[in-house]
């Protein structure tokens, strides 16, 4: 499922990153000089194309068995990306040009705590961007009952309750102190699979920078 998300998540990457960079569409590498943090970075699935972006790219994430397979595969890829297991307060106050964190939000503890964390984390001038499922029936239907049910998903990854509405996360982006200047949503296609789309209800993005 994560494949098939990775396309839109980085045509919407590239689209923020060229908006807020005023890049050159064209160029195969708009991070080139910049820093980028993936925080949940799970096997390395937006680490490699951010490196292949120019970015110099950090991956974090909790579960020491994915930073395992993501920095093996970073090797079989001749990429130097700098793997690191353990959570975003443990940065000891590193700042990133490009923070990132897709289909995470929904799964902490404290969804606050982890929005401050990845506030404290973006440089100045940076960029932020998020993604998560929409606390609506279409996502309880698309992702539990069809996802997890069919074993799309694997069962028990998604709680719905701590799903956020894109006001919700909005307000919490805002509280940590940084100005969301864009709100996309992800939606499914039949002919074309997952595309961008004006409509949050199933999952959406934020990008935000500094206030």
């Amino acid at each position: 499922m994560l494949h098939r998300l990775n396309p839109v998540r980085l045509r919407y990457l590239r689209e923020r990153i060229d908006a807020h960079w005023h890049g050159d569409e064209a160029g195969f590498t708009p991070l080139a000089g910049k820093r980028a943090l993936d925080v949940g970075c799970g096997a390395g699935l937006l680490c490699e194309p951010l490196a292949r972006l120019g970015a110099a790219v950090t991956g974090l994430d909790a579960a020491a068995e994915n930073v395992a397979v993501a920095q093996a595969h970073a090797v079989q890829s001749g990429l130097a990306i700098d793997y690191r297991t353990g959570s975003v307060e443990g940065l000891g106050g590193e700042t990133f040009d490009l923070v990132t964190s897709m289909e995470v939000i929904e799964h902490v503890t404290d969804p606050a705590a982890f929005i401050a964390g990845l506030a404290g984390a973006l440089a100045p001038g940076g960029l932020l961007l998020l993604s998560t499922p929409n606390r609506t029936a279409l996502s309880r239907l698309a992702l539990i009952t069809v996802g997890e049910g069919l074993g799309q998903i694997p069962r028990g990854t998604h709680d719905w309750d701590k799903f956020l509405t894109p006001d919700a996360l909005t307000a919490l982006v805002e509280g940590a102190g940084l100005r969301v200047v864009d709100v996309r949503g992800l939606g499914f296609s039949v002919a074309k699979g997952f595309v961008l789309s004006d409509d949050t209800k199933l999952d959406y993005f934020v990008t935000a920078v500094r206030g």
